[in-house]
């Protein structure tokens, strides 16, 4: 159900994108407890050239950075599962990546479920028909 997007200053690989889904959907099952077969991942890549943080490219700079966002439902996780989800993401993508800019960003965002769904279905409706 949560959908994640992602991107990373780095090379387009088959190999980094199988390890970055693999990270990314033991994290979201483990830690914010999402299904991971409706978890879906989007991934674009970035040239470290086309990445700028602070006036100067990471390619300058011989760094790399990430930016994610994923989708839950509102009221779904708690604060401490958020944490520590950002906490190991960037730790991860730290050891994927390798020198990762401190400016990297994760953001989860709380969506309503009245206003969130997949299939045709929001997940207020999932709730209240549960089969």
């Amino acid at each position: 159900m949560p959908i994640l997007h992602v991107k990373v200053s780095a090379p387009r690989s088959p190999e980094l994108t199988r390890r970055i889904t693999a990270t990314l959907l033991e994290l979201t099952s483990r830690i914010l407890k999402k299904k991971p077969e409706v978890t879906a991942i989007t991934l674009d890549y970035v040239h470290p050239e086309d990445w700028i943080v602070g006036g100067r490219s990471l390619a300058e700079q011989g760094r790399s950075s990430l930016y994610f966002d994923i989708k839950v439902v509102d009221e779904t996780n708690t604060k401490a599962e958020k944490a520590q989800y950002i906490r190991e993401a960037f730790a991860a993508f730290q050891a994927l990546l390798g020198d990762l800019h401190e400016e990297s960003y994760i953001y989860i965002q709380d969506v309503r479920p009245t206003a969130y769904g997949y299939g045709g279905l929001t997940q207020e409706f999932r709730f209240q028909h549960p089969d």
